[in-house]
Parts: structure tokens; C-alpha cells; sequence
């Protein structure tokens, strides 16, 4: 097939489009590279020995989403794009709701007009907000702890309703937990712009002597340790996740958690860390973050019995390959 990858330059996305390519797919890419680098694509083609057609753009922009469609015959689309950072979503609610959930309704309507009825939306365990662990993809969702899940779960329900009305389209929401790692070559990884946002880029940073000290958010929930709990996945298992997702045959709605079913505290992420790989990451504990909850990791039955798909990889090596690519990347930067 050919898929457009939104925000594939991303690092999600950059994942995703090598398990595509190696899984026999054509990608296009759209990114704005407002979080990301230009040279990630090339880094693709260097893993996979395979081209990726690049549009510089953004999708929430409607004639560049209709010419994108125009110019490309799209089996499929996988949809990245968007605002990420749990806490940036509390002070900058507005630039949330527009960026994710306006992207979203584009990316959808153009399927629609142009017969692509595959459509994989990248949504979040946040839309169970504080929820009874682990999270069922059939219970209530709570998004309300920050407006970065309300938008997931708004587009959730945009996506919902649209296939209602419109049979051919058929929708996968999967919702991830944490994902972490680099690609097992080192030579693509999580490379925020900036000061990151997410736990393992912050910790590879610190071991690497750029950040001087980790800063963990809180310290006294109830949890094993008094650190929150989160289920970190490889965005490898991730990535095949999302292919096993748009090769699916599934006709309506489909929603899938993309986690390993275990939880993880903050403190044995560290711990496995440094035990891995032989370094060591000061850190020191701070307030909690807005948003943040104490504990979240997923049921995967259903996901394993319907795709078939099951994470493999263990926090061992979602460290190693952590580590390895921020090495490669310290050398080229």
C-alpha cells in the first residue's frame, strides 16, 4: 500500500515508516518540522534501503492536505502530527485544541472524499485519564486531567461519528502508553527540539552529561515507590503495531491499547538504566506536573487477539537501544 505518514519525521513516525517499509509498503511523509529534523528521512532510507517521498507542510492546513491527496495515490493514512507534551498542553490549551483536533478533522474528511478508508490515529492512554488500572479500551474515559487528552478524545469521537456515517471509512484509534527505545541501529531515535518532554530522552541527557540532574515529578503518590507508574513500550513494538493495525482487515471502528500490560515506576526505569548501561543519572525529586496521575498501564487482550500483535522487546533493551542511539547522536551533533 501506499500510506501517508503524518508527522513521520517524528520520532514515533520515523519508527513507524521503517516497520512499514520493511513490511513491503511505499511511504509519504508530511511534517512541518516543527519537533523534528529533515535529516530523519534520510536516516529511514539509510536503515531500509528504501526512498520516502517528503512534502514539507502543515496538515492543519486544508489546500495543502487536498493537494497532498491530489498528487498521490493514498491507500492509507497514519496520523502522527501533533501537540504532545502533557504538561505544555495546561499552559497552551488554545494551540492544543486547534493543532490536534483540527488536523485530525482535515486528515478524516480528505479520506472520505477520496475513498481512503484506512485511517490509523495515533490517540493516548491520557483519555482514560485517572482511571482503575490496568485501562480497558471498553471503560469510561476521564480525559479531563489535561486538554492534551481532551483532544484525543475529541478526535476519537470526530472519527467515531464519521464512520458512522460514512461505512466505507474505517477508522483504527490506537491508544499508546509510553513509548521508548531507538531503533536497534542507533541511527534513528527520540531527538526532541529543545528541552524534552518525555522521561527517556531526559534520562539518556543526564547520563550523557548534557543535563546536569533528572528531574522526577513527584514523589509521594501511591504507588511501589512513591514515583508514578507508567507502562513504558519499545517504539519498535510500537511502530509494528501501527503496520499491523493498517494491514488489518477490520470493517468500522477499531480501538487497540499499544502497551506491554506491565507497569514500570519512574525510579526502576532509572535503576534499569543504569544498571544496562553501566552510567549514572543524578536525579532528584520535584513537584508533581500538572496533569500528571499516579498510575497507568494497559489490558493488551484484546489487541493480541484480534491483530495478533504482542510487544516483545523488555525494558532492558528499550534502554540499550536508548542509550546507543543518544552515543550516535551526541557524535553527529
Amino acid at each position: 500500500m501506499n500510506i501517508l505518514v503524518t508527522g513521520g519525521a517524528g520520532y514515533i513516525g520515523s519508527h513507524t515508516c521503517v516497520a512499514l517499509l520493511e513490511s513491503g509498503h511505499s511511504v509519504i511523509v508530511a511534517d512541518n518540522l516543527s519537533n523534528s529534523n529533515i535529516k530523519t528521512i534520510e536516516k529511514i532510507t539509510e536503515i531500509t534501503g528504501e526512498n520516502v517521498k517528503f512534502c514539507k507542510m502543515d496538515v492543519t492546513d486544508s489546500d495543502a492536505v487536498d493537494d497532498i491527496f491530489k498528487s498521490y495515490p493514498i491507500d492509507g493514512v497514519i496520523h502522527f502530527a501533533g501537540f504532545k507534551a502533557v504538561g505544555e498542553s495546561v499552559v497552551k490549551p488554545m494551540e492544543y485544541y486547534f493543532n490536534n483536533v483540527v488536523s485530525t478533522m482535515l486528515l478524516a474528511n480528505a479520506c472520505i472524499d477520496y475513498g481512503v478508508k484506512k485511517f490509523v490515529f495515533s490517540s493516548s492512554a491520557t483519555v482514560y485519564g485517572d482511571n482503575n488500572v490496568p485501562f480497558v479500551e471498553d471503560m469510561d474515559l476521564l480525559p479531563t486531567t489535561n486538554p492534551y487528552g481532551e483532544t484525543k478524545a475529541m478526535s476519537e469521537r470526530i472519527l467515531r461519528d464519521l464512520a458512522k456515517a460514512n461505512t466505507s471509512f474505517s477508522p483504527s484509534i490506537l491508544r499508546y502508553f509510553n513509548p521508548v527505545g531507538a531503533h536497534e541501529s542507533g541511527v534513528i531515535g527520540e531527538s526532541p527540539n529543545g528541552i524534552p518532554n518525555n522521561l527517556m530522552p531526559y534520562v539518556t541527557k543526564v547520563a550523557k552529561g548534557k543535563i546536569r540532574k533528572l528531574k522526577v515529578f513527584g514523589s509521594d503518590y501511591s504507588t511501589v515507590d512513591g514515583t508514578g507508574v507508567r507502562d513504558f513500550i519499545h517504539v519498535m513494538d510500537l511502530a509494528e503495531g501501527h503496520v499491523a493495525a493498517i494491514e488489518s482487515p477490520c470493517e468500522g471502528v477499531s480501538i487497540y491499547n499499544l502497551g506491554t500490560g506491565k507497569g514500570t515506576s519512574v525510579l526502576e526505569l532509572i535503576r534499569t538504566f543504569k544498571d544496562t548501561n553501566k552510567v549514572e543519572v543524578p536525579f532528584e525529586f520535584v513537584d508533581r506536573r500538572p496533569g500528571d496521575i499516579a498510575s497507568c498501564y494497559a489490558d493488551v487482550s484484546k489487541i493480541r487477539k484480534d491483530l495478533g500483535w504482542n510487544a516483545k522487546r523488555d525494558l532492558t533493551e528499550m534502554c540499550k537501544d536508548a542509550w546507543l542511539f543518544e552515543n550516535n547522536y551526541s557524535i553527529e551533533h
